[in-house]
């Protein structure tokens, strides 16, 4: 035999010599293979983190930071009413995950819960069918409250400027202060009692509002101006308005005058009403100038409705009606019509107007 072939033989009996021995090499690799990809899969996990619970963002916008240190680099950007996903927290910290897939750092303080989210939603839904009080301008950056009070819980921010429409009116007290106790009108009674009377917390007037973005919460009265035509504001007299309305127009010459009814209340917060006069401002065609076809004063509650009805030979008004509160609290609406420039109460069948004169 020749070297060549006793080499050849030598190697094949090598290689018979070691198959036994590795036969099971490609079971551990397969598993080797397999706690790879485990370890692989599970830190991809944790990196992603699994997901705590919804939050939105309540704050204009905040910046993501890739770690919680004092120094951090910004990973990303989420905008008000967004909603993200809270993977972790770490003290006033948590880890979250935007829409867009995007994970960091942000101050706990600038998200809200689930529940403030469906407070929102619900507030919105049901004020869908509220007339329309008015219209109005923040005067600065403003919050939208779940309910009225500066310590209730909000999600959106209106921006200074936007407009927005007025809904409802409430009150609420406001944090940290209170009225003086009312002076006793005799000495005598103030020497009988032996108590100091308690302050009493001084309220604040909240509208419900609804901004451009047909998003709704209540805001702080003194933060919205109403939108009231100058031609009509000059004739407010020291009082508030609180709302109003166009009745109809009239033609002068080339150009349409609206007319108006105005609701008004006294220059204060915290009253028991939400207004106590009614006017109603008609254009005198002859002089050019607006005039006051009608005043009463009562004690009321938004909202005032308006709208058109037929009158028979009257033919087709404009009309409103007003929700007025009795001394006992008691709620009623009246209604009246406008032919210019008479203002009239329409009389639900068998009413009868009183003959008390406020």
């Amino acid at each position: 035999m020749s070297l060549r072939g006793q080499s050849l033989d030598a190697h094949l009996a090598l290689y018979s010599g070691i198959d036994s021995v590795t036969s099971l090499r490609p079971s551990r690799i397969a598993l080797a293979i397999a706690l790879g990809c485990a370890l692989i899969l599970a830190a991809c996990n944790r990196g992603r983190g699994r997901v705590l619970e919804v939050a939105y963002v309540s704050a204009p916008q905040v910046n993501l930071r890739d770690r919680v240190a004092a120094v951090y680099t910004k990973v990303g950007l989420v905008k008000n009413g967004e909603r993200v996903d809270v993977l972790d927290r770490d003290r006033r910290f948590v880890k979250v995950r935007s829409a867009g897939g995007v994970e960091g750092w942000m101050e706990q303080r600038y998200l809200v819960n689930q529940q403030v989210y469906t407070q929102i939603q619900k507030l919105t839904q049901d004020s869908q069918r509220d007339p329309i009080q008015g219209q109005g301008t923040t005067r600065n950056d403003t919050n939208l409250h779940v309910e009225p009070g500066r310590d209730a819980e909000h999600l959106f921010q209106i921006a200074t400027g936007e407009k927005v429409q007025l809904l409802r009116r409430s009150t609420a007290e406001k944090p940290g202060t209170a009225a003086p106790p009312a002076r006793t009108a005799a000495k005598a009674d103030e020497k009988k009692s032996s108590k100091t009377p308690s302050p009493q917390p001084l309220l604040e007037d909240w509208w419900l509002v609804r901004d451009t973005h047909d998003r709704v919460g209540w805001v702080l009265a003194r933060m919205v101006d109403l939108d009231v035509p100058l031609d009509v504001a000059q004739y407010a007299e020291g009082q508030r308005i609180v709302a109003f309305f166009v009745l109809d127009e009239v033609r002068d010459g080339d150009k349409k005058v609206p007319q108006y009814l105005t609701i008004l209340t006294e220059p204060k917060d915290g009253l028991p009403f939400d207004f106590n006069q009614v006017r109603v401002f008609t254009w005198n065609v002859k002089r050019h100038r607006y005039e006051t076809a009608y005043r009463e004063r009562l004690n009321g509650s938004l909202p005032v409705t308006v709208s058109q009805e037929s009158f028979e030979k009257e033919g087709t008004l404009p009309t409103f009606a007003i929700r007025v509160k009795d001394e006992d609290g008691k709620v009623t609406e009246r209604k009246y019509k406008l032919n210019t420039p008479i203002v009239r109460r329409v009389l639900a069948p068998g009413e009868e107007i009183s003959k008390k004169r406020r």
